[in-house]
Order: C-alpha cells, then sequence, then structure tokens
C-alpha cells in the first residue's frame, strides 16, 4: 500500500471529507477560491489545516497548491505562507480556471470579455484568409462546417467542430500575432461558444453564416468574409446575451 493509499485508509470514515483525488482536490480549494471562502489577499490555511479541511496528505495539498500557483490563483512566499491572488492576476483563458469559475462565471464577465476579444480580431482574420487561405485550409473549414451541420442537435459535439472553424479561420488569415492568440484564447473560445450554443434550441443560424463564410473564402470575396464574421459575432452576442440570463435565473434558484 502506497503512502497515497495509507493515507486514506487512515481517513476512512472521517465526516465530511473532501475528494481525495489530487486532481478533484485542486479543483476543491479553486472552488473555494473562486467562491470567495478564501478572498483575494488572504491567506490560505496552513498545510496541516488544509489536510484538515480537504481529507488528504500534506504531499497531495502541496501539489495541489503548486498547480493552482502555476495558474495564478495562489503566490507563495517564504516564512509569509500561500495568499490568494487578485483575479485580475489569475490566468483567466486556462481550460482548468475556465472549469473551476464555472458556477461562478457570470459574475466575472468573462463570456463578454471573449465576445469583445473576438469582435477586434476575428473579421479581419476573415478577410485577411479570403485573401491568403490555402486550398487545403478552405477545405479544412468546410469539414468544420458540414461537422457543425450534420451535428446541430448535439451542443457538445456541434461545440467542437465550432471551436475548430475558428481557430482553423484565425490560422488561415497568415498572420503569426492573430495564430498566436488563437492558441491563447482556444480554452476560452471553447467555453465561449459552448455557453452560447446550449443557449438556443435552434443553431440553424450559426450553421447558415459558417457556411456563407466557407463560400466567402472559396470566392477570395474579402468584403464577404468581413462581413460573415460580423454577423457570427452579432449571432454569438445575441445568443450569450440568452446564455447569461439562464446563468443568472440558476444562480437565483441556488441562493
Amino acid at each position: 500500500m502506497d503512502s497515497f493509499e495509507r493515507q486514506e485508509h487512515r481517513l476512512n470514515g472521517a465526516p465530511e471529507r473532501r475528494p481525495r483525488v489530487r486532481r478533484n482536490v485542486t479543483a476543491a480549494i479553486a472552488g473555494d477560491i473562486c467562491s470567495e471562502r478564501y478572498p483575494s489577499g488572504s491567506a490560505l490555511p496552513r498545510e496541516n489545516d488544509l489536510c484538515d479541511i480537504y481529507g488528504v496528505s500534506r504531499t497531495v495539498i502541496r501539489e495541489s497548491l503548486k498547480i493552482l500557483e502555476s495558474k495564478g490563483l495562489l503566490r507563495g512566499k517564504p516564512r509569509i505562507g500561500t495568499t490568494v491572488c487578485d483575479k485580475d492576476d489569475w490566468n483567466i483563458l486556462d481550460q482548468d480556471v475556465l472549469e473551476w469559475m464555472g458556477p461562478y462565471i457570470a459574475e466575472f464577465d468573462i463570456l463578454g470579455c471573449i465576445l469583445e476579444a473576438r469582435r477586434a480580431i476575428e473579421p479581419v482574420a476573415a478577410e485577411y484568409a479570403a485573401e491568403r487561405a490555402t486550398a487545403q485550409e478552405i477545405a479544412d473549414l468546410d469539414k468544420a462546417w458540414r461537422q457543425m451541420r450534420d451535428c446541430g442537435d448535439d451542443p457538445e459535439r456541434f461545440t467542437e467542430a465550432d471551436v475548430m472553424f475558428h481557430t482553423v479561420l484565425l490560422s488561415a488569415s497568415h498572420n503569426q500575432v492573430f495564430r498566436r492568440l488563437s492558441s491563447a484564447i482556444h480554452a476560452g473560445l471553447k467555453y465561449a461558444l459552448h455557453a452560447s450554443n446550449v443557449a438556443v434550441d435552434s443553431r440553424d443560424e450559426a450553421i447558415a453564416v459558417h457556411g456563407d463564410l466557407v463560400e466567402a473564402l472559396r470566392l477570395r470575396n474579402r468584403t464577404a468574409a468581413r462581413d460573415c464574421a460580423h454577423r457570427m459575432l452579432d449571432l454569438a452576442a445575441r445568443d450569450l446575451a440568452i446564455a447569461e440570463k439562464a446563468i443568472g435565473r440558476a444562480e437565483k434558484t441556488n441562493t
């Protein structure tokens, strides 16, 4: 029996213990930070206390704190301890951080910020792609669009295809900065697209405008491509507004 298993065995039957798997413990601590059980600027409890709170060994706690520190939620200092970082320092485009923030996402206005970033980038990227995209890139966009069309009733698969579409679009601009931004905002884009995709009953409008964009790129029509990007973003804004209302209703129900 390894040390972790011995620790679990010792703690079996203890009341109200938190998850013992490291990833779950990390998520539990992160959730408590996002809920402001541990507010920004406050010190975390000592390691021994955290072991008691989350029901795991010091090794697991230390590993979890390292993960949270690497993602900007915590800062450890010798002789001072571990403090919660200001929210502006969090890596909000990290997939794990977005998941941890999920129940409190409306309070952070992340979805609105991602939409603003897309409005600044995607229309220009679409215009450049109409001029610069290779035949293979247009084929990849068409493939992603067809996947969106064929799984319109499945929000999860639809979102996967939607994310691929927008990732290829930024890459097809052949602008190195846009390509880097695509990698940087990938997790945030996935979260935002998923939120808007599950908020509506029908995704037919989104499927149509994505198809129009593929056709604009085939025709090398820069103006039409930019117009399609604006139309997509207008739809996203509408759907995100619906999603945020739903999140607000859920929060009221849970309070």
